[in-house]
């Protein structure tokens, strides 16, 4: 029996979009899937946890500083769906996609703070980049939300 994408929920997820002096954005290359695509910080939130405490403990497991303010969040989820090549695939095939809470931080580190050997590390490379080219480095399928997402910010983006 086939399941359907539909017949799947979301899994509840917390995004960090940290952002420099310069007001560039933070942003990696995951490790798990070598391509030539960036990402922010994003990660599941765990039972019991709120989606502001899940970014924060995310921002340090994945680039290892928590040195950062936060300057806003989304008010509403964000989803996107996985692409039929992922689903079943990833988280054990559970999910459809994610939705997620966003949260805006400014860094208040010097980038010798930021260390993605981390425990369990993501990324193999990072750097900062301008948030206008964030969709353009980004995954194809996780375009429309990085939209939404500098939509948001933008009046903190300059």
């Amino acid at each position: 029996m086939t399941v359907s994408p539909d017949d799947l929920p979301y899994r509840p997820c917390a995004g960090i979009m940290l952002i420099n002096d310069a007001n560039k954005v933070f942003v990696g290359k995951r490790i798990d899937m070598p391509s030539e695509h960036w990402q922010m910080p994003q990660g599941g939130i765990d039972d019991g946890e709120d989606a502001e405490t899940a970014a924060k403990r995310e921002l340090l497991e994945e680039i290892g500083t928590d040195k950062a303010e936060l300057l806003a969040k989304t008010d509403d989820w964000l989803t996107y769906d996985l692409p039929d090549e992922l689903l079943g695939k990833v988280w054990k095939g559970k999910y459809r996609g994610q939705k997620q809470k966003w949260f805006l931080f400014r860094f208040t580190g010097a980038d010798s703070d930021i260390n993605i050997e981390t425990e369990h590390p993501e990324f193999c490379d990072w750097k900062w980049t301008k948030a206008e080219t964030l969709t353009k480095e980004i995954v194809p399928f996780k375009k429309d939300i990085y939209k939404k997402i500098v939509s948001a910010f933008s009046q903190f983006l300059g």
